[in-house]
């Protein structure tokens, strides 16, 4: 059988001069940016997984900084379709995982050294997730002192509400009680929990069909933690699998301290509610 000529079906094939897919997407940049500082086979893995979680994490906070603008004014339903795009792509950063557990321990050995102390702990893009999303530890600001043009970005970000807060806003403009959070206008902190504010998502739950739309919402913001805990679960069991108990590359105590992570809670209201009803 004679092979296809897509020339036939009317594809352009000469691409002197114009636009290629390759100039479109950057492709030399992007595919020249691995460079692996030892010779074991499985640090091309380690650099290519974690790169691509960087661009998918670029993407989830061009999604969240969206959806936030959205429920800010009042715009439910672009923001729903956002906040479903973020679970998805979370959904793709869990599913690396399984391809970096394809490393054995003793794979790992063979490059760990040439790490230094860089750690995925101090990835900036994760940060600002965090901080978008509600969690504001300040600590976490140290890593990147170092960088005044990232830490001025994670500056900006704790300047402003976050997702969370956007949404009890949001309630609060619609008539219901959320408490100390209708007042505030410091955002640096990571906020209280408020039984006025679990009050308020209670009302919503408790009838539906009255508040389709923060209902929805409520869940759009559930789907998204439900998503970002399960990373960070297959992070610990990555990590625990592939160095066991030892110490992190970036000075941290590894999976224990990323076993404490896993008790944070980004939308404490929203998961807590489901007692009350």
């Amino acid at each position: 059988m004679k092979a296809p000529d897509p020339a036939t079906e009317g594809a352009e094939m000469s691409f002197k001069d114009r636009m290629s897919y390759s100039d479109y997407l950057c492709l030399d940049r992007v595919l020249d940016a691995q460079v692996p500082l030892s010779f074991a086979h499985d640090e091309m893995l380690f650099i290519i997984q974690h790169q691509t979680s960087e661009l998918w994490m670029k993407l989830a906070l061009h999604e969240i900084g969206a959806a936030m603008q959205m429920i800010r004014q009042d715009k439910l339903e672009p923001s729903f379709k956002m906040l479903t795009r973020v679970a998805r792509i979370f959904e793709q950063l869990n599913n690396a995982w399984d391809v970096l557990r394809t490393m054995t321990p003793s794979e790992y050995t063979q490059f760990r050294h040439a790490l230094g102390q860089s750690s995925g702990f101090q990835s900036w893009q994760y940060r600002a997730i965090e901080f978008m999303a509600g969690n504001r530890n300040l600590a976490m600001l140290r890593p990147h002192a170092h960088r005044p043009d990232l830490l001025a970005k994670l500056e900006a970000i704790l300047d402003r509400p976050s997702l969370y807060e956007e949404a009890i806003l949001l309630l609060s403009r619609n008539g219901f009680d959320v408490g100390m959070d209708a007042s505030r206008t410091s955002w640096r902190e990571t906020r209280m929990q408020s039984e006025e504010v679990l009050a308020a998502w209670q009302a919503v739950y408790n009838d539906p069909q009255r508040h389709w739309m923060f209902y929805e919402l409520a869940e759009k913001l559930v789907d998204f933690e439900d998503y970002f805990r399960r990373w960070r679960f297959n992070h610990v069991t990555t990590v625990e699998r592939i160095i066991g108990l030892k110490r992190g590359t970036g000075g941290t105590s590894g999976v224990s301290y990323l076993k404490k992570m896993l008790e944070v809670e980004l939308f404490p209201e929203l998961w807590k509610v489901r007692t009350k009803l």
